[in-house]
């Protein structure tokens, strides 16, 4: 049973990080803008995040210690996202340009300019923190037989915070003003401009939320994962954006598939303690593989299926209306 609640715990490590990206992916897509920058605002997220860390925990800003300053830290690397997602929104936005190029320019460009970064301020690459956000066990909670040893020890708050930010983020476009507007924008925006919704502030809003939500999914990624930082986050903006695709742009089921490509990350990184696994004479590069492996498989069944929204990528122009 030890293992099986260790499993649980490290899936949890990987899918919720997934999990939050996902959704602010969604948030995006579904107001009519791609954004598969994901992956850079992570990283400058990540960036933003880390090195509030290594600062406050060098003393040379606020003296923030424990989960209070992993909370601080999680709004700083929000914050970054948002700002930086704002170069996505005004080109695709007012801009109009190719929604991918755009992106993928962001992708190019977080890691280098947090390389430079990092190496200015401190001439070298690598940021490191110490790792005190670690929670042996959560009082009471813990106690509860089965469920308190899966989800209540050696966890990290960023789990909880996780799910949180799934039961809001679900609520808020599924029932919400806001998110009926936010889905009409990327489903029929000609027929929301009718109405009076303004689609350029929507798609704006829309961008900011994923870039905001894809910065805190960096940061939530990389603390309980490592304790330094290197201007990488894995291929995890990749990865949500196949947890997006697989789940259909759809909040429940994003959630069922950041955990299924969460427990396929467990099996790569914690292979060597299951016993089953262990004996099977597969060499480690294999194991590393599987995450990336489960993810062309999974596309390539599920994506002929895709209900993808209907004016996602296509730059809207209320004189075409």
């Amino acid at each position: 049973m030890n293992v099986f609640y260790f499993i649980i715990q490290q899936t949890m490590y990987f899918a919720i990080p997934l999990l939050i990206v996902a959704l602010g992916g969604m948030y995006s897509e579904r107001s009519g803008i791609v954004n598969i920058a994901l992956e850079g605002i992570m990283v400058i997220g990540a960036f933003a995040g880390i090195f509030f860390i290594n600062m406050a925990q060098a003393g040379r800003i606020a003296n923030l210690h424990g989960n209070t300053l992993l909370l601080a830290a999680i709004f700083v690397a929000g914050v970054a996202g948002g700002l930086f997602s704002l170069l996505h929104a005004f080109a695709a936005v007012n801009m109009k340009a190719d929604q991918t190029i755009s992106g993928t320019a962001l992708n190019m460009f977080a890691p280098a300019f947090v390389i430079f970064s990092a190496r200015t301020f401190q001439r070298v690459q690598q940021i490191p923190f110490n790792d005190e956000f670690h929670i042996n066990n959560v009082p009471v909670l813990s106690k509860i037989p089965c469920l308190g040893h899966m989800f209540f020890e050696n966890c990290y708050i960023t789990t909880y915070i996780g799910i949180l930010i799934f039961i809001f983020a679900a609520f808020i476009i599924q029932y919400t003003r806001f998110g009926l507007r936010l889905r009409s924008c990327g489903e029929h925006p000609g027929a929301a401009d009718s109405v009076g919704v303004n689609i350029y502030i929507i798609r704006y809003l829309g961008v900011i939320i994923s870039g905001i939500l894809a910065g805190i999914g960096g940061l939530v990624f990389v603390v309980p994962t490592s304790t330094n930082f290197n201007a990488s986050v894995a291929g995890y903006g990749f990865l949500a954006l196949a947890v997006l695709i697989f789940g259909q742009w759809r909040s429940r089921n994003i959630f069922f598939a950041a955990f299924f490509f969460g427990i396929m990350k467990t099996l790569a990184s914690a292979y060597s303690i299951i016993p089953v696994i262990k004996n099977l004479s597969v060499p480690n590069e294999v194991y590393k593989m599987i995450p990336y492996i489960a993810t062309l498989i999974v596309l390539a069944f599920s994506s002929g299926n895709s209900q993808a929204p209907k004016a996602e990528g296509i730059p809207y122009d209320q004189g075409d209306r």
